[in-house]
């Protein structure tokens, strides 16, 4: 399966799609396995895997590869982060991707793992995703993907120059988008309609991240640019912070609403960044498809 011909097979309907990332200790593996096993009933198109730059996180990233992908059958997209990797680093994980039987690669420039003592940039690692994209593209046979940023990347001057970027992207190889994640649907419409007029023809989809807590909602939208909405700030405020199921509960009823408007709008697809989790995310795919908008 490669993503950009299956979202042209979809014909308009709509792809799903779920991110995981390894999990770091024996209690998260146990809740990992519950939450592979909970999302697995929803039939997604396919789930990506992220990228640990350093050594010990990179083969974590392999080793749940290998499970997704042949112990547990899907199909799954492989991040790959270029973030201090030389040409051989990277030809070394690209390598193994193919003998792990991936065919889509989602190439990203990263950020430098923070803790990891051992991690050193090499000389020649490549400054951005759009070099790192035309490095595989010119050797390799994956389909790519690409980050985009409705509300520009934290880096750029503008957001004319993050979609410049972007367009650059699509240039070298990347058949596809999926946006970082927004709680403002109109950022989003925004952010394609500039992509559109600038000549980005590529699928672009909407990444969805529910709301799971008030301290990683603050966290991760400090973290990646992320503007959260009035509605959202008073929403919150009427929840104590201790009651952990209301503010799920809270964020479930904000995605389904959010995603009910992106499908409507015909987004080709929606991308959940699950954070390993199962219940807010299982909960807004059944809120949709009893809606038959999945």
């Amino acid at each position: 399966m490669r993503v950009a011909q299956l979202l042209k097979k979809k014909n308009g309907n709509p792809t799903l799609s779920f991110e995981f990332f390894r999990p770091k200790t024996e209690k998260a593996a146990q809740n990992f396995e519950m939450a592979i096993n909970t999302l697995s009933e929803n039939d997604p198109d396919y789930v990506t895997v992220t990228f640990g730059a350093g050594g010990s996180s990179r083969e974590g990233s392999f080793e749940l590869i290998d499970k997704l992908k042949n112990e547990r059958g899907f199909d799954v997209v492989a991040y790959i982060a270029g973030v201090g990797l030389g040409p051989e680093d990277l030809r070394t994980v690209l390598d193994r991707f193919g003998e792990l039987g991936v065919e889509n690669v989602f190439a990203i420039r990263g950020d430098e793992p923070k803790g990891d003592a051992a991690f050193q940039s090499h000389p020649e690692a490549l400054p951005h995703a759009s070099d790192l994209i035309s490095f595989i593209k010119r050797r390799y046979d994956f389909s790519l993907g690409a980050a985009g940023y409705p509300e520009g990347h934290l880096e750029a001057e503008s957001k004319d120059e993050d979609i410049e970027y972007l367009k650059l992207k699509q240039d070298s190889g990347a058949e596809y988008v999926v946006a970082q994640f927004f709680y403002d649907n109109q950022d989003f419409y925004d952010f394609v309609q500039r992509c559109r007029k600038r000549g980005i023809t590529i699928p672009i989809l909407p990444g969805i991240m529910p709301i799971y807590s008030h301290n990683m909602l603050n966290k991760l939208s400090e973290v990646c640019g992320a503007k959260i909405p009035e509605e959202v700030r008073q929403g919150l405020d009427e929840i104590p912070a201790e009651d952990k199921d209301s503010v799920i509960q809270f964020g479930i009823d904000y995605a389904t609403k959010q995603c009910q408007d992106l499908l409507q709008n015909g987004v080709p697809g929606l991308h959940f960044y699950t954070m390993n989790r199962a219940k807010s995310v299982d909960s807004i795919v059944r809120n949709l498809k009893q809606q038959s908008l999945l």
